[in-house]
């Protein structure tokens, strides 16, 4: 898939509903059904970190299930050879807790979307020079809404920051007062064993306070 087309389905997600699944120790033979139950609530951003069960076999699965304008990738990715295997499969997203360079450049090489983790303007800027399409904030509850105003003082106009961690739809406001772009949501939003509609329901409470927010 063109590099092109799947930054076009990135922003056009962002401007939608700018939240990233994180969907940590998701196991394959569930992987199909709570990605449906996420699409269907309006999610369109989908990351299996690959600290979990068989990750490859889930990430492949959902990409496989979920139409195009959803972005499917991994989190948690921390080498080179994993990124340029999420690109012999045709994973969209590589989302990282870290700014390796080498693992940003190693994604955009096979054309994926990246958001490396970052706690600092060196690592921001760092990670934005290799190419990254976002930048991660992580962890949040480390990083508050201070700290982001004083890093989007410095930081080229339009990067977009998405905070990671402890996110709830209750804590979202002081960070959008502060700027950032969107969030990515792990546990408020997933745990292993939550059945379908347990997610569904958790999902459509996140929506429901983005929507509130941001009306059509």
């Amino acid at each position: 898939m063109a590099e092109h087309d799947r930054a076009a389905r990135f922003d056009a997600a962002l401007a939608d509903l700018p939240l990233v699944a994180i969907l940590r120790g998701l196991k394959p033979g569930e992987s199909e059904a709570v990605a449906q139950a996420l699409y269907d609530a309006g999610f369109r951003l989908i990351e299996v970190p690959l600290n979990s069960p068989d990750p490859f076999d889930s990430i492949e699965a959902v990409r496989r299930l979920l139409p195009p304008d959803a972005l499917v990738g991994a989190g948690t990715v921390t080498e080179v050879e994993k990124a340029d295997r999420l690109g012999a499969m045709g994973a969209d997203l590589v989302v990282m807790p870290h700014a390796d360079t080498e693992v940003i450049r190693a994604a955009k090489r096979n054309g994926m979307i990246c958001l490396p983790g970052v706690a600092t303007p060196t690592e921001a800027f760092a990670a934005l020079k290799a190419g990254a399409d976002a930048l991660k904030l992580f962890p949040a509850e480390l990083i508050g809404p201070p700290v982001i105003k004083a890093m989007r003082a410095v930081l080229p106009r339009g990067t977009r920051l998405m905070p990671v961690g402890g996110i709830t739809p209750d804590t979202m406001d002081p960070f959008l007062e502060a700027g950032v772009a969107g969030f990515g949501l792990g546990s408020a939003l997933y745990t292993p064993g939550l059945r379908p509609d347990q997610v569904a329901d958790r999902a459509r409470r996140f929506v429901t306070a983005w929507r509130s927010r941001h009306p059509a």
